[in-house]
């Protein structure tokens, strides 16, 4: 212990040497959300191999038609109602070309003196099955895409400016959203049907007009509870406008919710098509869509069980991964998922 009385030195005041060792190491090192929550999508397993086949689907929706040498609304009554047949899959005993009649298996190709080969048959018209899937679910996928950019583009501005605005004019737009929201989107179809013909254009704007109120109401509740933070009043003190509060500082934190409910936004505005093509109010002939398909082959799925079958695993693939990649979303962009 140094005495009191003792002359106080330079060599005290010397700065400690450098150290070189791992306690100023940093264990982690920072990430960004985004990067932060691709990082947790990575270990989801089931939303990459999902995310996969999504994009195999989206691929083969526009080279899919194109691999078949026949056109997706070419008729030829004499081929209708083949079965599908696939060169090099005879011996495995499916794809074979093959299917009862009578009760006894029969090679229906050689039967008609048919040479082409049909992937995955033909419907009661001769129409290439192939083709008309992939064709179909481009259909399918425009629907999707809609879906996504009516609520990127008006739920999530309605959201916005009704959570942000509070007071009367939140009154005002809520009430607006209550009445629309209690219009059904069939009644709507129903309705475009009187003025327009059954298609795309009516389903078009059925979504238009009704699908994009639950994500408004998700982003307006977002809002609602992010606009009394610490940093967006620390913003607006320092004389931040309403734009650059709106879109520098709550939209950054609202991505995740936009992302999570836009992927579940889209298996839903599919299967919206497919459920009104199925029962006659959607696409009309001779256009295909995943829904007309399934309605075709619903009428005669005892005999030709495949015109039923296939556009089903194509619509359910679409419906199961999209729905698992949104599964992943949410986890990876809740913050009380990090590891």
């Amino acid at each position: 212990m140094r005495n009191t009385n003792d002359p106080i030195s330079k060599d005290m005041f010397e700065l400690a040497p450098h150290s070189t060792g791992d306690n100023e190491v940093i264990a982690k090192p920072q990430l960004s959300f985004m990067k932060d929550a691709w990082l947790r999508v990575r270990k989801n397993k089931a939303a990459l191999v999902s995310a996969v086949l999504l994009l195999l689907v989206v691929l083969m929706a526009f080279i899919g038609p194109h691999l078949s040498h026949y056109d997706a609304y070419h008729q030829d009554v004499t081929k209708a109602n083949l079965p599908p047949k696939i060169p090099g899959l005879e011996k495995l005993g499916i794809f074979d070309g093959k299917m009862d009649v009578g009760g006894v298996e029969t090679d229906v190709y050689a039967q008609n003196n048919v040479k082409e080969n049909y992937w995955f048959g033909t419907d009661s018209l001769g129409r290439d099955l192939f083709s008309r899937v992939w064709v179909g679910t481009r259909v399918s996928l425009y629907i999707a895409l809609l879906a996504a950019v009516i609520d990127m583009l008006i739920g999530v501005i309605y959201g916005l400016v009704s959570g942000f605005r509070g007071g009367r004019v939140d009154n005002v737009m809520q009430r607006i959203l209550e009445v629309i929201s209690g219009i059904p989107n069939l009644i709507v179809v129903i309705l475009m049907l009187l003025i327009l013909n059954p298609g795309i254009i009516s389903i078009t704007i059925a979504m238009v007009i009704t699908g994009w109120i639950g994500m408004a109401r998700v982003v307006r509740g977002q809002v609602l509870k992010l606009k009394n933070q610490e940093y967006i009043l620390a913003s607006r003190t320092l004389g931040a406008k309403n734009n650059r509060l709106l879109f520098k500082h709550l939209l950054p934190n609202l991505t995740g919710v936009i992302i999570i409910n836009t992927m579940f936004t889209i298996p839903s505005a599919i299967f919206f098509e497919a459920f009104l093509s199925f029962i006659g109010i959607g696409l009309q002939a001779p256009k295909a869509s995943l829904g007309t398909l399934i309605e075709d082959g619903y009428k005669t799925f005892q005999f030709l069980p495949h015109l039923m079958i296939i556009p089903s695993i194509v619509i359910c693939i679409i419906l199961i991964t999209t729905n698992l990649i949104g599964d992943g979303l949410r986890d990876a962009f809740d913050p009380k998922m990090r590891d």
